[in-house]
């Protein structure tokens, strides 16, 4: 049994970050379920040995995790808790931030009480609660909220405050941000930061369980490495306490987690694609929408010899035919890469933001082979030799497709690709598994399977304008350039409100004759949007989940506070 938690669309809280984009990361599924099944006495031994560090035996946490407690197989933890190196950018129970995303994907205060923007829309002023106190009882002011901006902006680190001139408390209870250029999308870079005590923050912040402070619903009371975490429920929290008092965090590869969810050792556990239409007695499968897609880059240059300042080549003299591109967009069929990579898992994907308020519904294409194939007969690409494979001028329609070695979802939805673009259009495409390392060296000239997954307009600027065209950020490999998608962008990011800026950024995608999506300079090929997906114990009600960026562990525990036991 499957049951598929919608998400209502609207205004959504995050700006896009490199890990929230090209990661692999540990959710994405890298055994089968009969690779799991033959290796589960093993694991099993590894899973109790694992489950046993929890603080309370297993008997009496079957016993109270009925009433408020939860166990929960987990894919990783955190390298740091600390917010200003990036920590809970998905959303955290161990922080408040200014605003948050409630389970409508709505922006909703949290410690603000309100806000304004002048009108030249480089100051932004927040007010805020004035009873909050940190989990060691000392009181949350506005000189907390400044301190935690400007040592996120100091530490440099991959948060996005670029565009943060200053942060000061003009009193205790008002936080003043000084923008150095209009960013209309600044209210999603103030819903990622958590707030920390700057009396409490040295370097060793969020190294341990003792140096973690927050303000949220939990407190970090346990943190064995690798190992497990356990949250408690603050009790200095100032709003609602939770129904879940503790949750026991035990950190888990995917195998280990399918084995101890069918051993009843825990309440819930992430999944994949290849794992999920497995039974569990007992458990169900929640499946939680994402905009967490998975496409291809398709260098938009061609090969002239050139490299990057740091030496890496630039271009592909195939994928620079923008009918070859667009070819890949509309000669593949969505339907059967879910069907047949993902176990009906996924919705198709055509865009980088698809359904939300900014996206353009003209961009929707539909499988068209005899078009994809007309595209190529006019790029005067013909199979001239009957051996099945396109050629122009002696070349061939030929390329490696790149993904994440190890990582066997993308490695599913490349060989899809593969063998309908042969079958298809005939297309000769050879499929690699490559480091991160070997990534960054040639994605200039190499198409990769990539996955981006940030539910902010932000996303649409760093992956399409070009002053971001060839940065070793994996936001545009590309180095896709247009005057005209650059001045659809800058006029998004100076309008004074996101609801203004939703029309520049529709136009960005298609304005009827050219754009970024694939009806106009397909920059990407989008193909599918993976669902988020766990097995959850009957009884237990994970709340409304809104919907997930990429990775599917943290956004999960976002609203840990709305948990509850039936």
């Amino acid at each position: 049994m499957k049951r598929k938690i919608a998400a209502v669309l609207c205004c959504l809280a995050m700006t896009m970050t490199l890990l929230a984009g090209c990661g692999s990361g540990g959710d994405s599924g890298t055994n089968s379920a009969k690779e799991t099944e033959q290796k589960s006495d093993e694991t099993e031994q590894k899973s109790e040995e694992t489950s046993a560090k929890a603080d309370t035996p297993k008997e009496e946490q079957a016993d109270a995790s009925a009433k408020d407690e939860v166990t929960i197989g987990f894919s990783n933890d955190a390298d740091s808790w600390d917010p200003c190196t990036g920590f809970g950018y998905t959303g955290s129970p161990l922080y408040s931030s200014l605003v948050r995303v409630n389970g409508d994907d709505k922006l909703e205060n949290d410690l603000a009480t309100e806000y304004s923007v002048s009108e030249d829309a480089l100051t932004w002023t927040f007010k805020i609660r004035n009873d909050v106190v940190f989990s060691d009882k000392e009181p949350l002011k506005a000189s907390d909220v400044a301190f935690t901006f400007n040592t996120a902006k100091e530490k440099a680190t991959y948060m996005d405050l670029t565009m943060l001139e200053s942060c000061t408390a003009a009193d205790d209870t008002t936080v003043e941000f000084k923008l150095n250029k209009p960013c209309v999308t600044f209210i999603y870079t103030v819903a990622q930061i958590g707030i920390v005590p700057e009396k409490s923050y040295s370097d060793n912040f969020g190294l341990s369980a003792e140096e973690t402070i927050g303000s949220g619903p939990y407190k970090l009371t346990q943190w064995d490495k690798g190992q497990q975490f356990i949250l408690e429920a603050n009790e200095n929290y100032y709003g609602e306490q939770p129904a879940i008092k503790k949750a026991v965090f035990l950190v888990q590869e995917e195998d280990a987690r399918f084995v101890s969810a069918k051993a009843g050792d825990v309440d819930i556990a992430l999944t994949s694609a290849t794992i999920a239409t497995n039974e569990i007695e007992g458990m169900h499968v929640e499946e939680v929408e994402s905009v967490d897609n998975r496409g291809i880059t398709l260098p938009t240059v061609p090969d002239e010899g050139k490299t990057t300042e740091d030496g890496y080549k630039i271009g592909n003299n195939i994928t620079s035919d923008v009918n070859v591109r667009k070819a890949l967009c509309y000669g593949i069929d969505r339907e059967k890469i879910i069907k047949e990579a993902l176990n009906g898992f996924a919705n198709p994907a055509y865009t980088e933001c698809d359904g939300m308020p900014w996206w353009n519904e003209e961009t929707v294409i539909e499988t068209d082979v005899d078009h994809a194939k007309q595209l190529l007969d006019e790029a005067g690409w013909k199979d001239e030799d009957g051996d099945g494979i396109r050629e122009k001028d002696g070349t061939k329609l030929a390329f490696n497709l790149m993904y994440f070695a190890g990582d066997s979802m993308r490695q599913a939805v490349a060989m899809s690709v593969a063998n309908q673009a042969k079958e298809n259009m005939g297309f000769d495409i050879t499929v690699e598994g490559v480091s991160a390392d070997d990534t960054v060296k040639r994605m200039f000239s190499e198409p990769m399977i990539m996955g981006w997954g940030s539910d902010s307009p932000m996303t649409s600027y760093m992956l399409y304008h070009s002053s971001n065209a060839g940065k070793t950020d994996f936001y545009n490999p590309e180095f896709y350039t247009s005057e005209k998608t650059d001045e659809y962008l800058d006029k998004a990011m100076n309008s004074f409100s996101i609801e203004e800026s939703y029309q520049w950024w529709q136009k960005a995608q298609w304005d009827g004759e050219t754009g970024t999506s694939m009806r106009g300079e397909a920059p990407w090929a989008f193909y599918v949007n993976m669902s988020h997906l766990y097995y959850v114990k009957d009884g237990l009600d994970i709340g409304k989940q809104r919907i997930h960026a990429h990775g599917a562990a943290w956004p999960l525990v976002a609203n840990l506070a709305e948990w509850t036991w039936k």
